[in-house]
């Protein structure tokens, strides 16, 4: 690592801990253990290809900058320290005027939206005098399956004993037993849904797709019959359903459950500033060309596979053209096996998940952000998107077009239409005027969803309950 640092190019074993940072061809070369002549061999290609070693130098130094400094190493320790510090602020304070405790699926260091809204509850409703406890799926999630869910259940059965309110963040791994608990200690139990969990879990077995609409009106499998009358019966024996969009609100409708008893709250967004412009950001990440940048859980719906087989097209107008996928999730070999045989490993990069702010930092060096999503409840990213002026293209599905009109704050496409996702990125690449306009928008579209805004409806909402 220090050698790396220093920016020399590197030949190591593939032995212990070395691969976790030596990247054959890419951050070093391997050579075979105890064996001279692999040595000599590696060693002489690296002082005879300058190009390789040059770099292979400044891949090295760049994985040391990303990975391996301090300040990384101190914010991993506080989102892994967190989960402790969660659950030690019990609220039992004589000035807060409501105890709450959040059952929440995520929480950092996972990534995602349940994790960002946790995490922002827990830091700003103890400021406005409620009294906050987090108990996370993290914290047994490493047990088998149906085991995690009743040590979970005693969890939250201890942590709510002195608690007003049970406020769980989705209907099924948390909800169930998280709403059982407010049973059992008759406590007022909250619920947010920000998306269909038999449906997900359905649509994640790779079949045929099908609309989150649909879905509702169709009949399935015995669990995904089971999953969908649970989450049914944990909304209809909570106090209050909290959703982040309209959309969302009429998918709750068709569970049977009250309008009285749905609200509607949008998630809260205040931009990020990166003191970096775009091209320092560019040169950092080795960007070039134009770069489409794509976000989110690696699964079916999210259209990551046409996104890719549209690249070859795209490329016939735009032989420069890049695209950069972030994120993790259960389609991601077969995602790598895609580029393979498209012959794009030069030109389309799963990088995974990564932290958010190496996210941003994406966002802003990108020329376009593209989401070819066949549901979203309420996106985050396009937020993202918007406040680090990146232009959108994403579908019309879900949440989207409470977010963006056509050709006003972005631009919408059908899900999975490669000739008209093909032909708005094309238009969208060359049309500086258009860029500039959709950006303008945006800019405006995202201060409509402060976090005050949304804290103070959710307090109202909890005090009311």
């Amino acid at each position: 690592l220090e050698a790396m640092g220093a920016g020399l190019p590197i030949v190591g074993t593939p032995v212990g801990g070395i691969p976790d940072f030596l990247k054959d061809g890419e951050t070093g070369l391997f050579c075979r253990v105890d064996d001279p002549q692999d040595l000599a061999e590696k060693i002489k290609l690296l002082m005879t290809d300058e190009e390789l070693a040059k770099q292979i130098s400044e891949n090295g130094r760049q994985l040391i900058f990303e990975k391996y400094n301090w300040n990384n190493i101190a914010k991993q320790i506080q989102n892994t320290l967190s989960h402790i510090f969660a659950i030690a602020k019990i609220g039992d304070s004589g000035d807060n005027k409501l105890k709450i405790l959040i059952c929440t699926g995520l929480y950092p260091p996972d990534i995602g939206g349940p994790a960002t809204y946790s995490k922002l509850l827990f830091e700003e409703l103890p400021k406005r005098g409620i009294g906050v406890k987090v108990l996370s799926f993290g914290e047994v999630r490493r047990l088998p399956k149906i085991i995690r869910h009743g040590v979970y259940f005693f969890k939250t059965l201890s942590a709510a004993r002195k608690a007003d309110i049970v406020f769980a963040q989705d209907p099924v791994s948390v909800g169930l037993p998280a709403m059982l608990a407010a049973k059992i200690l008759h406590k007022k139990f909250i619920l947010k849904v920000v998306g269909d969990y038999a449906w997900e879990q359905y649509s994640a077995k790779g079949g045929q797709f099908i609309t989150l609409e649909d879905f509702q009106l169709k009949k399935f499998d015995f669990k995904t019959e089971l999953r969908r009358k649970i989450q049914r019966y944990v909304a209809k024996n909570s106090k209050c359903v909290i959703v982040p969009s309209n959309y969302l609100k009429n998918i709750v409708l068709k569970w049977e459950i009250g309008e009285e008893k749905i609200k509607v709250i949008y998630n809260a967004f205040d931009a990020p500033i990166l003191k970096e412009k775009k091209e320092e950001l560019r040169k950092k990440l080795n960007l070039s060309g134009t770069v489409l940048i794509s976000a989110g859980r690696l699964v079916p719906w999210k259209g990551f596979t046409t996104l890719i087989e549209t690249m070859p097209e795209i490329l016939k107008d735009a032989p420069d053209a890049k695209l950069v996928i972030i994120g993790s999730g259960p389609e991601s070999e077969a995602l790598k096996s895609k580029v393979k045989s498209q012959k794009l490993e030069d030109k389309v990069f799963l990088i995974g998940q990564v932290a958010h702010d190496k996210v941003l930092e994406y966002f802003k060096a990108g020329d376009i952000f593209v989401l070819n999503t066949g549901y979203e409840g309420f996106s985050h990213f396009l937020l993202e998107a918007m406040a680090m002026e990146i232009p959108i293209i994403t579908t019309k599905a879900g949440g989207n077009v409470e977010l963006i009109e056509n050709g006003k704050e972005g631009i919408l496409v059908g899900h999975n239409d490669k000739e008209e996702l093909k032909k708005r990125i094309i238009e969208l690449a060359k049309d500086d005027a258009l860029r500039n306009r959709l950006l303008g928008r945006a800019k405006i579209k995202v201060t409509e969803f402060s976090q005050e805004r949304m804290l103070g409806e959710t307090v109202k909402i909890l005090c009311e309950s």
